[in-house]
């Protein structure tokens, strides 16, 4: 992940209704859950609640799947992941052996 991804990425979680529909999307695992579900938890219109998981999607913090009619919202493992390395990429370089955040391969 570059700094323009990742800061995108973390634009798209500083917003309240995103960042509480992300957590609640975490809680679900990879099952996720239904828009219509989402927004009646949230107490967002359904139409609010499309246009800010789909900025989630686009920033590769989600993705989705059509079911029936429906459209269903998981946290995409690898954009998180990927969000975390950038985050730790260089913690702890000067003592390595105290990180509990960061895998560097290099120094094991």
């Amino acid at each position: 992940m570059e700094s323009k991804e990742a800061i995108a990425a973390l634009l798209a979680l500083g917003q309240r209704t995103r960042l509480d529909a992300y957590r609640l999307l975490l809680e679900q695992g990879p099952d996720g859950l239904r828009v219509t579900e989402i927004s009646k938890r949230l107490g967002v219109n359904i139409s609010t609640m499309s246009r800010h998981l789909g900025h989630l999607e686009r920033t590769g913090l989600l993705h989705s799947w059509r079911l029936e009619r429906e459209v269903i919202y998981a946290v995409d493992d690898n954009g998180i992941q990927q969000l975390m390395n950038f985050l730790t990429e260089n913690c702890c370089r000067a003592n390595p052996a105290t990180c509990k955040w960061a895998d560097h391969p290099s120094e094991k």
